[in-house]
């Protein structure tokens, strides 16, 4: 059976298959079912980015909810880990979260968490799977819901939260920070929440119409940020990606800086203040080997999962870890939250500088970065790579040449056709030859057919 839900929920384009109206009623209808099977009340909270398409994806998750007996509450346009917050802080059965992440407008997404605020297991999945594939004329005739009025108060709970993380440090008042907010779900949240806590607040790429969401803006094209931090002569730069679960930096100098520097920052910051449990931080296999070294340095340890904040997740709990994290950008705090949450990260980051009275470049440039090449090879069928004995030829050579000096990793995205091959060595030259190597063979038996 095809699978619907990759590494971040079901992901298409609005309005066409698992994406369209009857299957997302079917969707709402059988997670309610799924829930009184559990012997949990069928209370969902839902929550959205500023998709156009959102609201009519809710309306339908509410026929198919409301259709079926259960409860469902709006928090608005607001945050994914906001959901995952929420829906632990008030008891929701479930959480659902309607959002393509850094994907264009045009695209929209649902994930699902459970209870305790995590995305629910592989198992739920499956049954929610079988629910679509097999039982989706049930609700065929189901209209579509009418609009959900938000419950504002839930953002300001939320709010609450994050400006508590923040409330004792003392601000300078010339501290300027621009917060590039993607158009996306932090576009009133952050700015208010960092004018609240006092600082001298720009917001960029905050005014939403439902099309703009992270178009030549947001944590995927951080140059604009640059360009903005570097004319207002400001002290640090953060960008958000559509629904705020990640954050990128661009230091006072224009400098763009990514997960890795957080994750070095913060065991850092973490480990001198008795935080940091296990003495280790999980990331995965696309941060640098510059991260690697920069943490055995500081005498922790870096366990390597599979891409997608899932994974890294599934491997803290595993290991005891509390902090864990992507190069893209997502970083877990779990004595906080257990998903990404780009506007606590944002104030960790920002409390670590003034903890150290030091300049964001100089908190984050302990992190020496390995030349690193990412390529991406759009596909028309993930096949299994092994398949194919030229494939696979290529990956041994390529891992032969860097000799235990540079690291190879072949995958596919968990949400896109794309093959990613991604090359890190000593020598940049050499990396982006072996890189191009690799993609040429991928291309050749996976490719798109011109």
């Amino acid at each position: 059976m095809k699978r619907l839900f990759g590494t971040d929920g079901i992901r298409s384009a609005a309005g066409q298959y698992p994406l369209d109206s009857p299957t997302i009623r079917v969707l709402g209808r059988a997670l309610v079912e799924l829930l009184e099977e559990e012997g949990l009340e069928p209370r969902i909270l839902v929550g959205r980015d500023t998709r156009e398409s959102g609201p009519w994806i809710e309306r339908c998750l509410a026929a198919g909810i409301r259709g079926a007996n259960g409860e469902m509450v709006s928090a608005g346009v607001i945050p994914t880990s906001a959901v995952s917050f929420l829906t632990r802080k008030h008891r929701f059965s479930a959480g659902i979260v309607i959002s393509a992440s850094h994907n264009p407008y045009r695209d929209n997404g649902i994930k699902i968490f459970s209870s305790e605020g995590i995305k629910i297991s592989d198992e739920w999945e499956m049954k929610l799977e079988k629910a679509i594939l097999e039982e989706k004329t049930k609700t065929a005739s189901l209209k579509e819901g009418k609009a959900v009025r938000p419950r504002p108060e839930l953002a300001e709970d939320y709010q609450d939260f994050l400006i508590a993380q923040l409330r004792k440090a003392r601000i300078p008042e010339e501290l300027t920070i621009i917060l590039d907010c993607a158009n996306g779900a932090s576009s009133v949240i952050a700015p208010t929440v960092f004018f609240r806590l006092g600082f001298r607040v720009i917001p960029i790429f905050n005014i939403p119409d439902g099309r703009n969401i992270n178009r030549r803006c947001g944590s995927l094209h951080p140059h604009n940020l640059a360009r903005h931090v570097v004319a207002a002569r400001a002290d640090l730069g953060i960008a958000f990606d559509g629904d705020a679960d990640r954050a990128i930096w661009v230091d006072e100098k224009g400098r763009i800086l990514n997960g890795d520097h957080t994750l070095l920052v913060q065991a850092g910051f973490m480990k001198d203040r008795g935080r940091l449990k296990s003495d280790a931080v999980v990331a995965t296999t696309m941060s640098n080997m510059g991260l690697e070294k920069g943490l055995r340095d500081a005498g922790v340890g870096l366990v390597r999962t599979r891409v997608g904040d899932k994974y890294v997740l599934e491997k803290m709990m595993e290991i005891g870890a509390n902090l864990g994290g992507e190069r893209s950008g997502h970083t877990i705090f779990l004595d906080d939250l257990p998903t990404g949450d780009g506007i606590l990260t944002s104030l960790r980051m920002v409390e670590a500088m003034l903890a150290a009275h030091v300049s964001f470049s100089q908190l984050a440039g302990g992190l020496k970065e390995f030349p690193q090449v990412l390529h991406n090879v759009r596909v028309r069928e993930k096949l299994d790579f092994k398949q194919f004995p030229e494939i696979v030829k290529t990956m041994d050579e390529i891992r032969a040449a860097l000799a235990g000096a540079g690291r190879l990793d072949v995958r596919y995205s968990g949400t896109e056709p794309l093959a990613r091959v991604m090359v890190e060595g000593e020598d940049l030259e050499e990396v982006e030859k072996l890189a191009g190597r690799m993609t040429l063979v991928i291309g050749k038996y996976l490719g798109e057919q011109p």
